[in-house]
C-alpha cells in the first residue's frame, strides 16, 4: 500500500494525494519519498499534463512533519559510517524537494517546467511545510485551527529538509528567526501575512487549478538572476548586523547549551553566502552534524517519542475502560483550585468549584473570567467563548452541589487534617464510584488515604503552578492505590491536554525529590562563599531556565522553609541537617520571603523588577577569594538531581524511565537538550558517572553518595535505556 496516489483529470492537472492510511494526520517515511517522487517523475514526462496539485487525503491536516525512525534508519543502514548515511540520505530528500521546485525548467534559461501547487486542508509543520516551501505557490484551507511552520528546533534538530534554506531566502533572515530558531507556528491567515504561503481560501483546491492552468511563473526567487536576499546578505552591511544580532540572540536564549540553534545559524549563515543548490549541501552537512551529536537523540526520544507516548496511553492500565470525565468536583478556589477549574472547562467538563465561602469560590471562578479576557484582548478567544466556558463552573461554598461527580481533585490548605475533614465529608455524597484525588505536592498519598472509606480510588493528581501554562501532571500511586483510579487520573490528564507520568508513593513523589536537592546545593554554595551570580550562570550554561537562586526567589522562599520543618518534623532524627536550612531560615527571619515580598535573595524595584543579588548574602557569608570551577559547580547541580532520579527508579518510585525523563524537562526544566537525568547519565556514560559521584561524595559529602544501581551499571558499561529500554505497547 502506498501513501501517494496519483489521477490524471481531462484539463491536464496531475493530482498527487498523500494519505498514510493507519495514522490521523500524514507523517513522511522513506518509502513515501520514493513513492512521491516517482509520481512527481510521472507527471513531468506527461506531454498530457499542465501541471501538479499536491495535497492531502486528510480533511483537516496536510503533514505532521518526518517519520523520526527514518533518520535513525539512515544512520543505522550506513553500519560503520553513520553520518555518511545521514549525509547521503537527506541529500536524496534534497533532490526530490528540488525536482518539485525546478519542474523540469531548463538550468540555463529557466524556460519551460510545469506549474506545481500546494493545497493545504490544515496543519502542515516539519517536512509538511518543507514540501509547499519547494512547490511555486501554495493555497491553505481557512481553518484557522490549523498550525503552519518548522518546529524541528523545539525536539532538539532544525528543518533539514530544505526548510532553513528556502525560508531564509523567501524571508530573509530576521523575519525567518521566529519560525527557525523559535519553532513559531501560525494560523493560515496569519502564516500568509507572515509571507509563509501565499493564499487562503474557502475552496484552496478550485484557486489553486485555476492558478496551474493560468500558465503561471514558477521561477523561484533565488533561481532567478540577480537575486538579492531580503535584508541583505552576510557580506552586506544590513545582513552583517543581522547576523550579528542573530548570534547574540541565540546565545542569550541558549546560553550555548542547545547544539541544534548554533548550527542552524551556522548552516543560515554560510548558506547565504553561495548559491542554492551548494547552500542545500551546506544546510545538509549541518543537519547531519546536529543528528550525529547525542544530545539531538535524546532529546527526539524525550520530547517527541516518549512524551508523545505518555499522553497516548503507555503506562495506562490495561482492562480499563474509558475513564474520561463528565462532571468534576474541584475542592479550593485558591489559585491552584482556580487552575485546575479553568483547564477542566477548556476540556468541556461540567466543574463544581467548591470553598468555604461563596465569595472566595467567586473569587476563584473569577480567574477564568480574567484568563479569558486577557485572550479577548489578544484575539484568541471571543465573548461568547468566555461565556461558555464560564457556564461549565458552579462557583459554590454548598458541598451538596458535588453529588454525580465522577472525580473529586482536592486542593485544600497543605495540612493533613484539613484535608482529612474534607475527605471525610465530600465521601458522604460523592457517589461510590467516584474517584477521590489529592493535589497535594508533598504529603504521602498513601497516609491521606487513611481518611477515605475506598483508599483503592484514592490517588494524588500534582498539578503544577501555574496550571494552566505548566505541561506536565504527576499522578500518584499511593500503597492501595486501583487500576481503575490510575486510569481515571490519566484519561482525565490527557482531556486537559497536558502530559502525565505516574510514579508510586514516597515522600516529594518524583519532581519535587529531584527539585529539592537542586534548589538546596545553590543554597549550601552561597554557605560556602560561591558567587550566587556564578550558581545561577552555570545552571543556564546547563539549559535550566532559571539557576537555583532565582528558582527559590520566585517559588517563596518561606515556602522552602515550611517544606524544610514538615520534613523535618516527619523524619526525625534521621533528617539530615544542612547548610541549607540554615540560610532559608536565617533568610526568613530578615523577612526576605522572595519575589512576592519583593525582598529574597535579589533586590528588587518598586515594579518587582529584579535590581541584582542582595549584598547582605555576602555579609552573611563572605565570598571565597578564589572561585570554584565552573564545571564543578555545574556538576554538583547537575549530580544533586541525577542521583535522586537513580534513587527513584532504584527504590520502585519511579516505574518507567520514560516518565522520569519526559517529567524532569516538563516540570522544571532540566537541561531538555539532555534528553532528561537518566539520558544524560547514558550521554555521559555511567562509568564516568559513577567514578565521579564518588570523588564528589568524598570532598562534600554522603548526599553525592553512589547508588548502587548506577555503580553496578558502571561496572558493567550498561546504559539506561538499553538496561530499563520500555517494552513497547499499543497506546490506548
Amino acid at each position: 500500500m502506498t501513501d501517494f496516489t496519483m489521477t490524471k483529470d481531462g484539463d491536464g492537472i496531475a493530482t498527487i494525494v498523500w494519505d498514510v492510511k493507519d495514522k490521523s494526520m500524514n507523517v513522511m517515511s522513506i518509502e513515501g519519498f520514493s513513492d512521491m517522487s516517482a509520481l512527481v517523475d510521472d507527471a513531468l514526462a506527461d506531454d498530457a499534463v499542465k501541471g501538479i496539485i499536491i495535497t492531502s487525503g486528510k480533511d483537516d491536516s496536510f503533514a505532521g512533519g518526518m517519520d523520526l525512525n527514518v533518520l535513525a534508519k539512515m544512520k543505522d543502514d550506513a553500519g560503520d559510517e553513520p553520518a555518511r548515511g545521514l549525509f547521503d540520505g537527506v541529500m536524496d530528500m534534497h533532490a526530490v524537494l528540488r525536482k518539485i521546485e525546478r519542474a523540469g525548467m531548463d538550468p540555463k534559461t529557466n524556460k519551460g517546467g510545469k506549474p506545481v501547487a500546494c493545497v493545504l486542508p490544515g496543519t502542515a509543520v516539519g517536512i509538511g511545510f518543507e514540501i509547499p516551501l519547494a512547490c511555486h505557490r501554495t493555497f491553505a484551507a481557512d481553518n484557522p485551527k490549523a498550525k503552519i511552520g518548522l518546529p524541528e528546533i523545539m525536539v532538539g534538530i532544525f528543518p533539514g529538509a530544505g526548510g532553513t534554506t528556502r525560508l531564509v531566502r523567501k524571508l530573509g533572515a530576521m523575519a525567518a528567526s521566529p519560525y527557525l530558531l523559535q519553532g513559531k507556528l501560525l494560523e493560515p491567515k496569519k502564516a500568509k501575512s507572515a509571507g509563509l504561503i501565499d493564499e487562503v481560501s474557502a475552496d484552496p483546491m478550485k484557486e489553486a487549478r485555476e492558478w496551474v492552468l493560468s500558465e503561471p511563473k514558477i521561477v523561484k526567487p533565488w533561481d532567478e538572476k540577480g537575486y538579492k536576499m531580503p535584508g541583505g546578505a552576510p557580506y552586506h552591511p544590513a545582513g552583517y548586523m543581522t547576523f550579528v544580532g542573530a548570534s547574540a540572540m541565540v546565545h542569550s536564549e541558549t546560553q550555548g547549551a542547545f547544539p541544534a540553534a548554533k548550527a542552524l545559524l551556522s548552516a543560515v549563515y554560510e548558506g547565504a553566502l553561495v548559491p542554492f543548490d551548494t547552500a542545500l549541501r551546506i544546510e545538509a552537512r549541518w543537519f547531519t552534524h546536529v543528528l550525529m551529536n547525542p544530545s539531538s537523540a535524546a532529546m527526539i526520544r524525550s520530547l517527541f517519542v516518549n512524551k508523545e507516548a505518555l499522553e497516548k496511553g503507555a503506562v495506562r492500565p490495561e482492562g480499563i475502560e474509558d475513564q474520561r470525565v463528565k462532571k468534576l468536583g474541584v475542592l479550593g478556589a485558591g489559585m491552584m483550585g482556580a487552575g485546575i477549574a479553568l483547564v477542566s472547562a477548556q476540556a468541556g467538563m461540567e466543574v463544581v468549584l467548591i470553598d468555604q465561602t461563596q465569595e472566595a469560590a467567586d473569587k476563584g471562578k473569577a480567574y477564568s473570567a480574567s484568563y479569558m479576557d486577557k485572550g479577548i484582548k489578544r484575539g484568541k478567544a471571543t465573548e461568547e467563548k468566555k461565556e461558555a466556558l464560564l457556564g461549565h463552573i458552579n462557583a459554590t461554598a454548598d458541598l451538596d452541589a458535588l453529588e454525580g461527580c465522577d472525580l473529586i481533585i482536592e486542593a485544600v490548605f497543605e495540612d493533613p487534617k484539613v484535608k482529612a475533614e474534607m475527605t471525610e465529608k465530600v465521601e458522604k455524597i460523592i457517589p461510590e464510584t467516584c474517584i477521590f484525588a489529592s493535589n497535594t505536592s508533598t504529603l504521602p498519598i498513601t497516609d491521606l488515604a487513611k481518611a477515605s472509606k475506598r483508599p483503592e480510588q484514592f490517588i494524588g493528581i500534582h498539578f503544577f503552578s501555574p496550571v494552566e501554562k505548566m505541561l506536565l501532571v504527576e499522578i500518584i500511586k499511593g500503597k492501595e492505590t486501583g487500576d481503575r483510579a490510575v486510569a481515571k487520573a490519566l484519561d482525565y490528564v490527557r482531556q486537559i491536554r497536558k502530559t502525565p507520568i505516574v510514579v508510586n508513593d514516597a515522600r516529594f513523589f518524583y519532581c519535587n525529590r529531584c527539585i529539592i536537592p537542586y534548589v538546596n546545593e545553590g543554597a549550601r554554595m552561597i554557605t560556602e562563599g560561591v558567587a550566587p551570580a556564578l550558581i545561577d550562570n552555570a545552571a543556564r550554561q546547563l539549559g535550566f531556565p532559571v539557576g537555583p537562586i532565582q528558582l527559590t526567589d520566585e517559588t517563596s522562599i518561606d515556602l522552602g522553609a515550611k517544606i524544610a520543618r514538615a520534613t523535618k518534623a516527619a523524619m526525625g532524627d534521621a533528617y539530615p541537617d544542612s547548610p541549607a536550612d540554615e540560610l532559608i531560615f536565617w533568610m526568613e527571619e530578615q523577612g526576605r520571603m522572595g519575589r512576592k515580598a519583593n525582598a529574597g535573595f535579589f533586590d528588587y524595584d518598586e515594579n518587582g523588577k529584579r535590581q541584582g543579588y542582595w549584598p547582605g548574602l555576602n555579609e552573611k557569608y563572605p565570598l571565597l577569594e578564589e572561585q570554584p570551577d565552573l564545571i564543578e559547580v555545574q556538576e554538583r547541580l547537575m549530580f544533586a538531581q541525577v542521583l535522586e532520579a537513580v534513587r527513584a527508579l532504584e527504590e520502585g518510585v519511579l516505574m518507567d524511565i520514560r516518565e522520569g525523563d519526559v517529567g524532569a524537562i516538563l516540570a522544571w526544566g532540566f537541561a531538555p537538550w539532555s534528553g532528561g537525568p537518566l539520558s544524560w547519565l547514558d550521554i555521559i556514560g555511567t562509568p564516568y558517572a559513577a567514578e565521579r559521584t564518588a570523588e564528589l561524595a568524598e570532598k562534600y559529602g554522603p548526599r553525592f553518595a553512589t547508588p548502587a544501581l548506577l555503580k553496578e551499571m558502571g561496572e558493567k558499561g550498561q546504559t539506561f535505556y538499553s538496561r530499563f529500554a520500555p517494552e513497547k505497547k499499543d497506546a490506548a
